[in-house]
């Protein structure tokens, strides 16, 4: 016999500051637009090919952030269209690699244009170009300062993969022993409760701990003197949500909830297309960078071979990024798995009363919003929602299917 269940609920799956992103990139749009028109104009009018040439390159800039702006208002208009089965969550990550592709090919022609110039040197103007550089310099800078908006957590390298989970903060108890603090401590070593107080030393026989779990499961945990607090002897096995009841002395005891709030991986909350915004104001503001830095010395030592020098470190750099959020954006479109470490919690969170989980599907649906499909096989009397409970404390996941299959 086989149960089977999906929580009923909107399929948009946007970005939480998708909106405000939408609005911050047509900004940005508009200064590059603004500062390329000048450009060319200025060219035009004073007889600057270097000006000009600046303007053009300005424009493919603005076009590939009008390819981010129109993924935006395209995923929000149509976030609703029952035609996109999971939501238009991942458009945005369709946008990234997309611009991901357009960067390794700007790292590519720097890259060739660099060597040429290694083997055939043209004549540099530098009183000219420089300054122009420095004009570029200043727009990237503004450009990035609009697209974050303060924030930082659009990474522009490799993915940063967290796979740790965060726990309820200390619990604090008022005692007749003096104030106690319970916490769970599992920085570099396997997970322990640990107990401090500011009173006194407490003896290992005056507390111990008890966690009751869902399902009725009960395990008691004696105390050990570590210098300065008492530690768990056991390791706390996993899921780490539970309520737990602390005795201390005779006849006294409190009781606590700790609860296990899954963030995912940095990658499940990552927005891929603004990433890849920032990332093109960023390429574009390092190769600035290392064009002022080989146009300064070529003009003050006569090292005309710095500029292809800065030409080539700014397209492995450029490619660099490229790489990182091609492999990111791709991971999503294939809906590889975005977090094994929250993978394997969600087994064991199922698996802990003698269940068996016997398939797991586990992807992203968009900007922190991720989808799970399980199949649970089970000898107990317990329908799809007792394990839709179970996984109710996963916050991320916002689509969950559960297949229940009888023993």
């Amino acid at each position: 016999m086989t149960e089977q269940y999906a929580n009923l609920h909107s399929h948009v799956f946007l970005g939480a500051g998708h909106e405000r992103n939408e609005r911050r990139t047509w900004t940005v749009i508009g200064l590059c637009s603004f500062m390329m028109v000048a450009e060319i104009v200025g060219g035009l009018l004073f007889g600057s090919i270097a000006l000009i040439a600046d303007g053009l390159h300005m424009s493919t800039h603005a076009s590939a952030l009008l390819l981010a702006a129109l993924a935006y208002r395209y995923a929000r208009r149509h976030a609703d269209d029952d035609r996109f089965s999971f939501g238009t969550g991942k458009l945005g990550d369709l946008a990234g690699f997309t611009s991901a592709i357009v960067l390794a090919m700007i790292a590519l022609l720097i890259g060739y244009e660099a060597l040429t110039r290694f083997i055939w040197p043209v004549p540099i103007d530098f009183k000219e170009a420089i300054p122009i550089a420095g004009l570029g310099l200043c727009v990237n800078v503004a450009s990035v300062l609009l697209l974050s908006g303060g924030d930082h957590h659009h990474g522009h390298g490799g993915s940063h993969s967290h796979a740790g989970h965060d726990h309820d903060e200390a619990h604090y108890l008022q005692t007749s022993a003096g104030p106690l603090t319970l916490e769970i401590f599992e920085d570099s070593v396997p997970p322990r409760f640990r107990i401090s107080s500011a009173g006194h030393n407490l003896a290992p026989d005056e507390v111990t701990v008890e966690t009751l779990r869902a399902g009725g499961a009960r395990q008691t945990f004696a105390m050990a003197q570590r210098g300065g607090y008492l530690e768990s002897i056991d390791e706390i096995p996993e899921p780490h949500a539970f309520t737990v009841r602390v005795a201390v002395g005779r006849g006294e005891t409190h009781t606590l909830e700790f609860t296990e709030h899954e963030h995912g991986a940095a990658a499940a909350h990552r927005d891929n297309n603004m990433r890849a915004a920032i990332i093109h104001v960023l390429a574009d503001a390092a190769v600035s960078v290392l064009v002022i830095v080989g146009l300064s010395l070529g003009w003050l030592l006569g090292w005309i071979w710095m500029d292809p020098v800065a030409g080539l470190i700014g397209a492995v750099v450029i490619a660099a990024w490229s790489y990182g959020l091609i492999r990111d954006a791709g991971a999503v479109l294939l809906d590889m798995t975005p977090d094994r470490g929250m993978a394997e919690r969600m087994r064991a969170t199922i698996e802990t009363d003698g269940d068996r989980l016997t398939d797991l599907h586990l992807w992203r649906l968009g900007p922190g919003h991720l989808g799970v499909i399980v199949s649970v096989a089970t000898r107990q009397e317990r329908g799809p929602d007792y394990y839709q409970a179970l996984l109710g404390r996963f916050r991320a996941l916002s689509h969950v299917t559960v297949e229940v299959q009888r023993q």
